[in-house]
């Protein structure tokens, strides 16, 4: 099942669409949906995450958090309900909403619709990522993130959020100090076939993918050979 999933992700095709070796579409899906019904898929993700973060000389915990946005196009199997347009991107979809640790390992998602205001969000995998990692004390964030929002973080989840600007003189893309951490995290995710647009008909699968996206880029960092020590 796990290698079905993960033929999924890599070549983005459909369930239908599933090679003839692999176990019916239908039992895949069973077990897919499961798993994401039960939080499965995001508790194999986490207690990976704590591990590559252990062997990367950090602690599991993390103290510093990045939040970003990213808006792709929808499939037409995603509906009305859950799709709209973003104004500022020019794209009529969903728009993943992620807070990543320093490493650039995923802590929290949310996925809405593509005309959902970043600040407005926001809050919701603020809140989430604050229960889940007491340590959190500061977050970074681009522009698109001040006002009303900053005031939260302190009053109610007692965090700092640092807006990370650009200056008068800088023009054209520029990635900004700590934000190529968020920018780096999307282009992994843009590897897998799967996520370079919504093919999800439902909010959880949308976030359940982004989260095996994640899962198997570890599971990869965890299996490379080490040089050894002389």
């Amino acid at each position: 099942m796990l290698d079905a999933i993960r033929y999924l992700i890599d070549n983005g095709t459909k369930w239908r669409a599933m090679p003839a070796d692999f176990p019916p579409r239908d039992r895949i899906y069973a077990f897919f949906r499961r798993w994401r019904d039960n939080a499965l898929v995001k508790q194999f993700h986490d207690r990976l995450r704590a591990r590559v973060s252990e062997e990367l000389g950090r602690d599991a915990q993390p103290m510093v958090g990045v939040i970003d946005s990213q808006s792709v196009k929808a499939d037409a199997v995603v509906g009305a309900d859950s799709r709209g347009f973003d104004g500022g991107k020019l794209i009529n979809g969903r728009k993943r909403h992620v807070v990543v640790d320093t490493l650039g390992l995923l802590l929290g998602v949310m996925v809405t619709a593509a005309d959902t205001g970043d600040r407005i969000a926001a809050q919701v995998p603020l809140r989430q990522v604050a229960d889940a990692h007491h340590l959190l004390e500061l977050f970074w964030a681009d522009g698109g993130y001040t006002g009303s929002l900053v005031e939260y973080c302190l009053a109610a989840l007692a965090m700092v959020l640092a807006i990370v600007k650009r200056s008068d003189d800088m023009r054209g893309f520029v990635v900004l100090p700590k934000r190529w951490i968020a920018e780096r995290f999307f282009a992994h995710l843009m590897r897998s076939r799967r996520l370079v647009r919504d093919f999800e008909r439902s909010i959880a699968s949308a976030e359940a993918m982004v989260y095996w996206s994640m899962t198997m880029l570890m599971t990869r960092r965890v299996a490379r050979p080490r040089p050894s020590r002389a």
